[in-house]
């Protein structure tokens, strides 16, 4: 809730986040909102990232595994930025379709997070760098 608030309108955003759920629950019948965004939160959830590196006067793009905090860190704010970022839908509509993107294992998160995954798998050469 706190990552979709903004300007410290907290009721905004709980207004926002639980009319998504609804919104979540109408369109998925059967599963309640909380276990969908659980899972698509793990299925947004990047394992790996590169962090620039600078060795020797040349920076290096090498791969790191990510922590769990991180990653779910990551996952929401990929959420909520791709739903922010729709424009001309109301913020509810666009977060509970990103949402539900994500569950069903597509949408712009998947993207994002296969393209990180993408990016550190170009560059395992430099994976004897991590220190």
């Amino acid at each position: 809730m706190n990552i979709v608030m903004t300007q410290g309108k907290r009721t905004v955003a709980q207004r926002i986040v639980y009319d998504a759920f609804e919104q979540m629950e109408e369109k998925q019948p059967g599963s309640t909102a909380v276990e969908m965004l659980e899972r698509a939160i793990e299925n947004a959830k990047p394992r790996l990232e590169v962090k620039s590196r600078r060795v020797g006067g040349a920076t290096y793009q090498v791969p790191m595994e990510v922590t769990s905090d991180r990653s779910e860190a990551l996952a929401l704010r990929w959420l909520v930025g791709f739903a922010k970022a729709k424009k001309g839908t109301p913020m509810k509509r666009a977060l509970a379709t990103e949402i539900l993107e994500a569950y069903e294992g597509e949408g712009n998160c998947i993207r994002r997070r296969d393209e990180v995954h993408r990016m550190a798998q170009a560059n395992k050469a430099f994976a004897h760098f991590r220190w």
